[in-house]
């Protein structure tokens, strides 16, 4: 996975969130299952995608740079989505200048790739999180969400993408199997 593929799954949040940023009421709602509302999500979301771009620009090799990213309390929906395709595209542009065999940290040395499939995973998912609070009718892409099961969850079940990405993310049933209570993906790389 590169920069390209969280171009498009930046693409796709906006396409699917830009058109509904005018009542900023109803970005307080709950975001999906998440204790979270839909405005505090994609706050979040942000906070992800630019601690990701930092630690490919940083390189550390034992914890997360210390920085953050606040976004004031008066912006409203649109102007939080506009800070979320800022940190999407500077994930994306770090991405694009990565060699591929750059490590940073993420609870183990991760390369360019695990960095891309953790941006586009983020995007995916809460967006879909935010589209449940608004109470939109959305089918997160298969190709990324395969994409990402091949980078993130290698062990993933069989099954349509998207439900097996919700799946092994805690936020649905799948094929019998209960919701996940716990999860985690596996971004870091064996070392060589």
């Amino acid at each position: 996975m590169n920069g390209d593929d969280v171009r498009a799954a930046l693409g796709e949040l906006q396409r699917t969130l830009g058109p509904h940023t005018g009542d900023g009421r109803a970005w307080a709602a709950p975001a999906g299952p998440l204790e979270w509302s839909c405005r505090e999500t994609a706050v979040h979301l942000a906070h992800d995608l630019l601690g990701y771009a930092g630690q490919l620009a940083g390189r550390p090799a034992d914890g997360y740079l210390p920085f953050d990213l606040t976004v004031p309390a008066e912006a409203g929906p649109g102007e939080v989505l506009a800070v979320v395709a800022a940190c999407g595209r500077l994930l994306a542009t770090a991405l694009d200048a990565a060699p591929p065999d750059l490590r940073a940290w993420h609870y183990g040395p991760c390369d360019p790739a695990g960095f891309a499939a953790m941006g586009v995973a983020e995007l995916l998912l809460h967006t879909n999180d935010i589209t449940l609070g608004l109470g939109l009718a959305r089918q997160p892409p298969a190709g990324l969400c395969a994409a990402v099961l091949e980078r993130l969850f290698p062990g993933a079940p069989a099954g349509e993408p998207a439900a097996v990405l919700l799946w092994c993310t805690g936020r649905g049933e799948l094929n019998g199997r209960p919701r996940r209570a716990s999860w985690t993906w596996r971004a870091a790389v064996a070392e060589e």
